[in-house]
């Protein structure tokens, strides 16, 4: 087991303690560049996918575990008719209110590091040949960085991104902007990746890139 850092919850440490056993990928881009279709191929070639986006979305949907507190903490105009984080409300409210986005991540970000710790073990003991992590906002946190053995970065045009995104999530040009500005910028991403997947076209075209990085992605279990 890898040494303890007080400076980190229990999930942050657990995950710190596959550092070596097994290949650590983190996968990142921007909103709409298609992060999402990556790791479903990557995931059909045999890796182990823990997609914290996903994690995210389940803890705030109904019965979720953040529930109860985004409740208690924001109000139940928060809560849609369902059950579920009314998103669009939040989001608005976290790009106007700082503190509101902190009190939020208090919430969200311990929940989510517990369930990415079980996944990510879970998969480690099945066999899996390496472990991918697909963070929206990863180079963003320094713990991620440090944590991963190797970082890919999914990119397309900014402009294909606001599409993607206006399409996807029925959100205005504006909002999608937001949005691109609150994240690193593409620049930073390509800056600091080990490697990139250029996703800017058909889903033929996005699967040979994909089959070429799976056979990178491999090599480096078979170097250490």
């Amino acid at each position: 087991m890898a040494p303890t850092d007080p400076n980190l919850n229990p999930a942050q440490a657990d995950l710190k303690a596959l550092k070596g056993v097994i290949p650590l990928i983190g996968l990142t881009g921007g909103i709409g560049s298609g992060k999402t279709a990556v790791s479903d191929l990557l995931g059909e070639l045999g890796a182990g996918i823990i997609d914290t986006d996903l994690i995210s979305h389940q803890i705030t949907a109904p019965g979720g575990k953040a529930i109860p507190l985004i409740t208690k903490i924001f109000g139940t105009e928060f809560i849609n008719a369902q059950g579920a984080l009314n998103r669009p409300k939040m989001r608005t409210l976290v790009f106007e209110d700082p503190q509101a986005r902190q009190a939020l991540e208090q919430i969200t970000h311990p929940l989510i590091q517990e369930e990415t710790a079980q996944q990510a073990f879970q998969l480690a003991k099945s066999g899996v040949p390496y472990l991918v992590f697909v963070v929206p906002l990863l180079i963003e946190s320094g713990f991620w960085i440090k944590l991963i053995d190797y970082l890919v970065v999914v990119d397309c045009p900014e402009e294909t991104q606001i599409q993607r995104v206006m399409h996807r999530n029925n959100m205005t040009r504006p909002e999608v902007e937001n949005i691109l500005k609150a994240q690193t910028s593409r620049d930073t991403r390509l800056a600091v990746a080990n490697a990139v997947i250029q996703n800017q076209g058909s889903l033929d075209e996005l699967k040979p890139e994909v089959l070429n990085l799976h056979q990178q992605l491999l090599k480096i279990q078979e170097e250490r």
